[in-house]
């Protein structure tokens, strides 16, 4: 997933899905928490293999899995392409008006819009851009 897309979550705590995420994510996708203070946004396809994943490990790390399970919430677009984002996830990611998606390669996120804002200055210079490109061996 790819792309940076700014929206404000309505009075129900509902957010607008861009057509090109909702694209890739389909009707029914997962959303959780993150080692970051925002949100991972999974498609179905996406989720299962992190559910394959942790049923492949052994139980005393199965139990470290327990934050990112229990916080989940299936989510499906309503007419209006928007996806209700339970309160519980609100709150862990400081969600309380505009919202950053940010699409992750297969995975999105979003993030508080001033929090993004922040995070991508510092993400965004030439130099982390180089060193990540290191990674990638060009």
């Amino acid at each position: 997933m790819t792309g940076e897309y700014e929206h404000a979550l309505d009075a129900k705590g509902r957010i607008f899905i861009p057509a090109r995420l909702r694209a890739e994510l389909g009707e029914e996708f997962y959303v959780t928490v993150s080692m970051e203070q925002c949100l991972t946004v999974y498609p179905r396809e996406a989720w299962e293999e992190v559910t394959r994943r942790c049923r492949e490990m052994p139980l005393v790390k199965q139990r470290k899995m327990r934050p990112l399970f229990a916080m989940a919430a299936r989510c499906e677009l309503d007419g209006q392409g928007r996806a209700l984002l339970p309160q519980n996830l609100r709150q862990f990611a400081h969600l309380n008006k505009d919202v950053a998606i940010v699409g992750c390669n297969d995975h999105a996120e979003m993030w508080d819009l001033e929090t993004w804002k922040e995070i991508n200055a510092a993400e965004v210079t030439p130099e982390n851009i180089a060193a990540v490109l290191e990674e990638l061996d060009f």
